[in-house]
């Protein structure tokens, strides 16, 4: 399979799923939205994922391919039913996209807990994974209303919505469990994502998230391969329905 990934910063990038993908024998075709780069033909799209980014999903005025990627984000997954996989800004543009709403939340900087709903509890896409679990969480922004049809699967004390299904076979999650270990430092190079994180931790914040980060990444990247392999399934047992 060819994942199309929509990405809107250099670093925001599927990470540890890109080795999951290629171990499989998948292979990853990004745009680089933030670079001008043109959103392909759907015809030629056999899944896509869309990945974070410091831009906000109303702010289609300074970024004149935000609104474009929202429509096409809506006719791949409702229209052609595409397999779709979004993380934190990813997530909300699928939720908007839909006809849900994303606005200013609760800031969420740090490795954090998250919970499973109890439609969460039965979902394939958490399969296999026990709850609460932590993971890194870097937002400002949250979805705040679900499009019609949408289930909502995780959730955490600042953020009502951190995962949820629309269809069988789209998933948005709000956290990040495709980090690797130089993710913190290549996202503190982000003017806002270095901002966000000193407002919430302080100074020596940075040094203080890479250190939880690289303590638990052997447990996030099972995580994000536990949820790698149950997207697969997902999309899977909907293309035999």
């Amino acid at each position: 399979m060819i994942i199309t990934v929509l990405q809107h910063a250099d670093c925001e990038h599927p990470g540890y799923l890109r080795q999951l993908a290629a171990e499989d024998g998948h292979s990853l075709q990004a745009v680089n939205l933030h670079r001008g780069e043109a959103l392909p033909d759907l015809d030629t799209v056999e899944a896509l994922w869309v990945m974070g980014g410091p831009m906000d999903v109303w702010q289609e005025d300074r970024f004149d391919w935000l609104a474009p990627e929202k429509r096409f984000i809506g006719a791949a997954v409702a229209e052609r039913g595409l397999p779709f996989l979004g993380v934190c800004l990813g997530h909300q543009l699928l939720a908007d996209a839909l006809g849900g709403r994303v606005g200013p939340g609760t800031p969420e900087v740090g490795v954090l807990p998250v919970s499973f709903t109890e439609a969460g509890v039965d979902s394939l896409f958490f399969d296999g994974i026990e709850a609460p679990f932590e993971t890194l969480q870097w937002h400002g922004a949250e979805v705040q209303a679900l499009p019609e049809g949408a289930r909502v699967l995780a959730t955490s004390d600042a953020c009502a919505v951190q995962a949820f299904q629309w269809g069988p076979r789209a998933f948005g999650v709000q956290f990040h469990a495709e980090i690797e270990d130089d993710t913190v430092r290549e996202w503190m190079k982000i003017p806002e994502y270095a901002a966000a994180l000193e407002r919430a931790m302080g100074d020596g914040g940075a040094a203080r998230l890479e250190a939880a980060c690289a303590a638990r990444l052997a447990q996030m990247n099972a995580l994000a391969e536990r949820m790698y392999i149950n997207w697969l399934q997902a999309i899977t047992q909907a293309e035999m329905r």
